[in-house]
């Protein structure tokens, strides 16, 4: 029955997971979105102690269930093992764990996260590894089979579904959601939760405190026969029957145990353990400390780094980007640095933006973490998506009023390219079209009311929202553009 529930469970929450980063209308958003901020690494990088110390009692209480209900990819690896089992019966067997290597990653993952390199640290993030996946391989089909979907309904004089703009498939996230997805799913095949108990951070915090969990699975040695099976079973490899121990850092509480064993020896319980060796809780104790103080060295430093559619229905001329000197931060994230030392490249506000405007930052220093760029869009100022949904404090939660006074960069002028001064065309596209109303049309000859206008641009008043780059004539390099800001200005 447990093991029932938690399957329920977990379906439930892999499935949430997913809408989130499908649904283009903010419905889900709005009914469940609260689901991504239960993420681990976002809970810490965001400092939201309520949900950490939700996570951290939950862990006391039950063991790691967070890793084999909550965590989209610890779910993820539970269907691929559940299929290779089918195939294989009584596949698995207990294996030592991998301490040292474990301890490793640990600190790797801690340490650039400390040094401000979270992309790199975003790499092995479990919940961003499975939002790079569904972002880059099912959001697009997604999308294309709306747009089907769509185009069926039309031909039936029907419109309760809409064209949207397929999200594309980015190279350099595509290649790492490539890689993530075929070493996770080639690791959960063969071994079921080697990815989770060696590599993943995630999993050896949340181990460190499963230890001392009040509920376990605990095996009854009077009633316990050797058979073996719930060894041969066990995903995370953790159940040493031969001394019946059972490695609780590594155990994911998936009950497959407890459900297996004819002779109920294993129950989930309070009780603890009858045959612990000392040599395990010696070995266990030095990791322990080290353990421990990563997570301590971890939260200090997270808390020190506190201190596309387009502007109508018409099709616009497609536009290259231009170069900017300094890269433009979505409207909440407050500054460049901030952005770079909170977002785990997640993809989930990437791929929620309605107007096509945020895309995976190419750039080494802020690799796959999202950046603004007006090609397809601009940054409507009624629209607040993505600070809504992002899980780790990268983009802070801001209002439509919050919104309207937030500058993030300032729209500089280009002559060179600007059609009124080059062939004296009348246009004005850009005053008509600024929301701020920070661009004003002046005579191209000053003092003579006859002569072309030109925008002027009150840099005072800009708010980098894009629509004037982006509703330009001028193709395919905008006549002006959004050059961005290193830490927003509240005008």
């Amino acid at each position: 029955m447990l093991r029932k529930i938690r399957i329920v469970l977990a379906t439930i929450a892999i499935l949430a997971v997913v809408v989130l980063f499908l649904d283009f209308t903010g419905i889900a958003q709005g009914l469940w979105g609260w689901m991504a901020k239960l993420q681990f690494v976002p809970a810490v990088l965001s400092l939201n102690l309520g949900v950490l110390v939700a996570l951290i009692v939950v862990t006391l209480l039950l063991g790691r269930v967070y890793c084999s209900v909550i965590c989209p990819l610890g779910v993820y690896q539970d269907a691929v093992a559940n299929i290779a089992s089918r195939r294989k019966k009584n596949r698995y067997r207990f294996t030592s764990a991998k301490t040292w290597l474990r301890l490793a990653v640990l600190v790797l993952f801690v340490v650039t996260i400390v040094c401000g390199l979270t992309w790199i640290a975003a790499l092995i993030e479990p919940y961003s590894m499975f939002g790079r996946i569904v972002s880059q391989f099912i959001s697009p089909l997604y999308d294309g089979a709306n747009n089907l979907l769509a185009d069926w309904a039309a031909e039936r004089d029907s419109y309760a579904f809409y064209h949207v703009e397929a999200r594309g498939w980015n190279v350099v996230v595509g290649i790492v959601a490539i890689v993530s997805f075929v070493v996770v799913t080639l690791l959960a095949w063969r071994g079921g939760r080697t990815y989770c108990n060696t590599i993943c951070p995630v999993g050896t915090l949340l181990g460190y405190l499963s230890k001392y969990s009040w509920l376990k699975p605990v095996i009854d040695v009077d009633k316990c026969n050797g058979c073996n099976k719930c060894s041969r079973n066990c995903k995370s490899s953790c159940i040493d029957i031969k001394n019946h121990q059972i490695d609780y850092s590594r155990c994911v509480a998936c009950m497959n145990c407890v459900g297996i064993c004819k002779q109920r020896a294993i129950s989930f319980t309070h009780k603890a353990g009858k045959a612990e060796s000392r040599k395990a809780k010696h070995t266990e104790g030095r990791r322990d400390f080290l353990a421990v103080g990563a997570m301590v060295a971890g939260s200090l430093a997270v808390k020190a780094q506190e201190k596309l559619t387009d502007g109508g229905l018409a099709t616009i001329v497609s536009k290259e980007k231009p170069k900017r000197t300094t890269p433009i931060a979505p409207p909440g994230a407050l500054s460049l640095d901030n952005l770079a030392q909170h977002c785990t490249s997640c993809q989930l506000c990437i791929s929620n933006c309605p107007n096509g405007v945020l895309r995976p930052s190419t750039s080494l220093d802020s690799l796959m973490q999202p950046v603004v760029s007006y090609e397809k869009g601009y940054c409507r100022p009624e629209c607040t998506r993505c600070s809504e949904v992002c899980p780790t404090g990268a983009i802070t939660k801001i209002t439509r009023a919050d919104k309207s006074a937030i500058q993030v960069g300032h729209a500089v002028w280009v002559r060179e390219r600007c059609l009124p001064a080059t062939d004296g065309t009348k246009c004005g596209n850009c005053a008509r079209h600024c929301p701020a109303g920070a661009i004003l049309m002046v005579p191209l000859i000053p003092g003579d009311e006859k002569s072309v206008k030109i925008p002027a641009v009150d840099t005072e008043r800009c708010i980098g929202c894009g629509a004037c780059e982006n509703l330009c004539p001028v193709s395919p390099l905008s006549a002006i553009y959004v050059e961005g800001h290193e830490r927003h200005r509240i005008i």
